[in-house]
């Protein structure tokens, strides 16, 4: 029975209640992202603002001696971002129609946060100002493993194969790479080292082939084939570092030359950091972008994704899956040692235990939170580094909550505070290859 106009009487919607023709009364995405803002910016202008120093601040942009500044007053900062996010949780309860408004006040907002816990910690401690420059060199440096990982989780998952054995690769790869330049080259030889630098590479493609072997050859479950990795190399290592790299005395060494581009290394603000560097940082960059151009760029790189998604359909049109699936792990695989090579050889000329301290991991977590793209996992690796490099300048500043001195534990681990947050909220949208962790057997 319905209504004039087709519509059901009102009665017999008061009846159902919260039934399925009952309008739906939750919030969406952006609106619980709103009101987070909106409770932000209150405890901002409420809280923070009134207890922290009036005394000036400032951000430096270039390197000492004279570089150029910018001062702020710490209680106008935190008030101004305040009433920021106060708006962005307005903006975002608006109509639909201004989806894209709300979505720009968010994006905002966000990067709002960085001068925020910035000027909030310089507030805190008894230093005068922060090299903000400095601080983006530092994410962009500590963003080069976490990159490179998440280009090996990419192309391993976008074959259809879970890798969580990233972190055993690097490791493996710098303590192989390592031990070789030590040992052969007495940790100084410029020749050894990037024989060395290879071979770490090549190390992280046997781990790979074993986690290929394990998982496409045999089937065995993929999470498990790569604990297995993971603990292979941590016993390895550690082993390497004990039996052989510190009896060789050559625990330390002379890590890969910095190089710079003429010109434009001198380039005001950004010219050292973009332009001024070490090779191996330099090779993540051409690493993300060969990545993101083969595989959407060229028919291989097609044939990867379609195994990924649908491989029993993909054999149907000729393509060899279980082929095509060992090459994208060993690819990864030799990412992943490129990785390793840069912690051992390049970040730290030396080889410590468990030295890549989960940053495999956090790779996976910027791959996700990349919505296993290239340049998203770029974006998130870039994210992670920030927050390591972060957690470090906080504690440079001594930040103190009162008389209460914020423990190094703390700093320590806020990359990994950023990764719960962050994958937490990307699950929700991110979606991974339809065929992800599926074993495949060819019908033939």
């Amino acid at each position: 029975m319905t209504a004039p106009g087709g519509r059901l009487p009102r009665r017999l919607i008061t009846d159902l209640g919260e039934g399925d023709l009952a309008p739906s009364r939750r919030f969406a995405r952006r609106q619980i992202v709103g009101i987070i803002f909106g409770l932000v910016g209150i405890a901002l202008i409420a809280a923070v603002a009134p207890n922290i120093t009036s005394d000036n601040r400032s951000f430096a942009f270039e390197p000492p001696p004279d570089p150029l500044r910018f001062e702020f007053v710490p209680t106008t900062l935190v008030t101004v971002i305040g009433v920021v996010y106060l708006v962005c949780a307005v903006l975002s309860f608006l109509p639909e129609r201004f989806d894209r408004l709300a979505l720009s006040a968010q994006i905002l907002s966000a990067g709002l946060a960085i001068p925020l816990i910035l000027g909030v910690s310089l507030a805190l401690s008894s230093a005068p100002e922060t090299n903000v420059t400095n601080l983006l060199d530092e994410s962009l440096v500590l963003a080069t493993p976490i990159a490179l990982g998440a280009m090996t989780g990419l192309w391993c998952e976008r074959s259809g194969i879970i890798n969580i054995g990233i972190e055993g690769m690097m490791l493996a790869s710098a303590g192989v790479g390592y031990m070789t330049y030590a040992v052969l080259g007495s940790a100084s030889s410029t020749g050894w080292l990037w024989v060395s630098i290879l071979i770490a590479i090549v190390t992280g493609g046997l781990m790979a082939s074993l986690h290929a072997v394990l998982s496409i050859r045999y089937q065995i479950n993929q999470i498990v084939s790569g604990v297995v990795i993971n603990l292979f190399a941590l016993g390895l290592t550690g082993f390497l570092r004990s039996e052989v790299i510190v009896p060789s005395g050559h625990s330390k060494g002379t890590p890969t030359p910095e190089i710079s581009i003429p010109l434009l290394k001198d380039i005001p603000i950004l010219g050292e950091t973009l332009f001024a560097g070490k090779p191996l940082h330099y090779l993540m960059y051409v690493v993300v972008f060969l990545t993101w151009l083969v595989m959407y760029r060229s028919a291989w790189g097609l044939r990867v994704r379609s195994c990924g998604e649908n491989p029993h359909a993909a054999e149907t049109l000729g393509i060899n899956v279980i082929t095509i699936r060992y090459q994208a792990v060993i690819l990864g695989g030799f990412i992943a040692g490129l990785a390793g090579a840069w912690f051992s050889m390049e970040s730290q000329s030396g080889f410590e235990d468990n030295m890549t301290n989960a940053a495999g991991f956090i790779a996976l977590a910027a791959m996700i939170f990349g919505k296993w793209t290239p340049w998203g996992a770029f974006g998130g690796a870039l994210l992670f580094g920030f927050a390591r490099a972060l957690g470090s300048r906080l504690q440079f500043l001594s930040v103190e909550v009162g008389d209460f001195g914020i423990p190094s534990e703390f700093f320590q681990s806020l990359p990994f505070l950023v990764t719960l947050v962050v994958v937490a909220g990307a699950l929700g949208r991110a979606v991974a290859p339809a065929a992800e962790g599926q074993p495949f057997t060819p019908s033939k």
